[in-house]
């Protein structure tokens, strides 16, 4: 009798860095972290090089895709309580075309009071510079990692940061949200015009 095996499922290999890329150090060690989260969730990304760019609407034509498929990675500094000195973290995904409206995304996630964090400490509460920030590996030195919500609209293929600056990367929202058991709702508004 012929014995059947099984299959296994295969686990993505981590996305490779594009070889026309030259990281520093500490870039390449982010991204580093980023690729083995991804794999290790079983989420396929890819590694986009685009250049340096002086705003969301420069990398989108670099990419060649629309501002509102760039999704922006926020952290959140919140607090249960308006005087409370404790306080939690909360990372907030909005399309590029948009912006956070505060009340909604406080309401969603249950705070009294939240704002966004100052460079020097979404450093710290998640590994990563602003700008290239991204889920995958975003966690605290002490390894805290945070709530994520998204707003409702995101869908399909998006870009965000890839814990490098001109270099971005790609996901299927859906894979995303479910890796990360993500929250979704409607927590933007329209950005003001420019």
């Amino acid at each position: 009798m012929e014995q059947q095996s099984t299959p296994v499922s295969a686990m993505p290999t981590p996305a490779p860095i594009p070889a026309d890329v030259e990281l520093s150090a500490e870039d390449r060690a982010s991204v580093e972290r980023i690729r083995a989260d991804a794999a290790a969730r079983g989420v396929a990304i890819e590694l986009v090089s685009r250049g340096p760019s002086g705003s969301l609407e420069e990398a989108a034509a670099a990419l060649g895709i629309a501002p509102r498929e760039i999704v922006k990675t926020l952290v959140a500094r919140a607090k249960l309580t308006q005087t409370a000195d404790e306080h939690t973290y909360v990372i907030a995904l909005i399309p590029g075309d948009r912006q956070v409206d505060w009340a909604k995304l406080r309401r969603l996630a249950g705070m009294k009071k939240m704002a966004m964090t100052a460079p020097e400490e979404a450093v710290e509460a998640t590994g990563h510079r602003p700008g290239t920030i991204t889920p995958f590996a975003a966690e605290s030195v002490a390894g805290t990692r945070w709530p994520v919500y998204a707003d409702a609209s995101i869908a399909g293929r998006i870009g965000m940061g890839s814990g490098a600056r001109d270099l971005s990367l790609f996901v299927e929202a859906h894979e995303l949200f479910a890796a990360f058991d993500v929250v979704t709702a409607d927590i933007t508004k329209p950005a003001p015009p420019d």
